[in-house]
């Protein structure tokens, strides 16, 4: 069967997890493991649907790294419970979801998934790296639209976009990401840069939106070009080169805190899917403690079913 690796943006996932799954769901001792079902159940849709042979669990080691903030002060600023002077900030977790983080790690595990991560990084810097270094196609599940910047249809990179929930999962091609915003994929971070985007708590050139972010773009290829015609004064409006020409320090940074890093020092770790057995010892004792051994037994299933049938989504 076809090799294809399938690279998770777990906190996105299981986010996603925890808010589809009412808080009622609980393990026996009244723990709640709604998320931990969620994002088990997530992982026998992905499976099952797009037929992966290796499958990357991404991880946020550093979900707001300094080197961003420093070069914007307000990313992700909303976000933060608790500044760490000495180490990464506290993001706002609602408590019920925090306790399950280790417990969905732990059935990844039990999956034979690999958890990467990467010091002072993004889970998208590491899906980033994964993506660009992968000699096979690429399906990257995500609901973070910043993520489309590594789409590439040459070397059959993709993103199933998850905004829309689970049971509208939408194929991201570069087709796709033309007809939603006017630009092409390798385009989006510029895009998202002249744009901004407050759920970043990045702003974005004042008074420029998706559609004069588009038209310039489309007038000159990049940012760089833009920049420079805004310097000759040719190639847009009056108003619409006072913009640009004044938001100059911020396209002087913004681009480092949008692209995603593409050259981790990652190790290639072995993704490759193989059957697991629900009835192991390991894992009955992990599923009947958590009740969710219905969950895990799906995503078994699942795994197990890779290259069964012949068809792929």
């Amino acid at each position: 069967m076809p090799d294809r690796l399938m690279l998770l943006d777990s906190a996105s996932l299981y986010f996603r997890a925890f808010y589809g799954v009412p808080e009622s769901v609980t393990a026996p001792d009244g723990t709640p493991v709604g998320a931990v079902r969620g994002m088990l159940d997530i992982v026998a849709k992905l499976v099952s649907t797009y037929r992966p042979t290796r499958v990357v669990a991404c991880w946020d080691d550093d979900w707001r790294p300094q080197w961003r903030v420093e070069l914007i002060p307000s990313y992700k600023t909303h976000r933060v419970a608790v500044v760490v002077p000495a180490g990464p900030d506290v993001e706002e977790v609602p408590d019920p979801l925090e306790r399950q983080v280790p417990l969905i790690r732990e059935s990844l595990a039990l999956l034979g998934i690999p958890v990467v991560g990467a010091a002072g990084h993004e889970a998208d810097d590491v899906i980033g790296t994964l993506a660009t270094g992968a000699a096979t196609p690429v399906d990257v599940v995500t609901g973070d639209r910043d993520l489309f910047q590594l789409v590439d249809d040459d070397r059959e990179v993709r993103v199933v976009y998850t905004a829309r929930g689970m049971s509208n999962l939408e194929v991201v091609t570069d087709d796709v990401v033309a007809a939603k915003y006017g630009v092409h994929a390798a385009q989006y971070a510029d895009f998202a840069v002249l744009r901004g985007d407050p759920s970043d708590g990045l702003p974005g050139v004042a008074g420029v939106g998706e559609k004069t972010a588009a038209a310039l773009l489309t007038a000159h290829g990049d940012l760089a070009g833009i920049r420079a015609a805004a310097e000759r004064g040719e190639g847009m409006s009056a108003a619409v080169r006072t913009r640009v020409l004044a938001a100059a320090d911020y396209l002087d940074v913004a681009p480092r805190v949008v692209e995603v890093v593409r050259t981790l020092p990652l190790e290639t770790p072995d993704a490759r899917l193989r059957p697991i057995d629900p009835a192991a010892a390991e894992a009955r004792e992990f599923t009947a403690r958590w009740g969710v051994a219905s969950s895990f037994a799906r995503a078994c299933a699942a795994i197990a079913g890779v290259g069964d049938d012949p068809e792929r989504a």
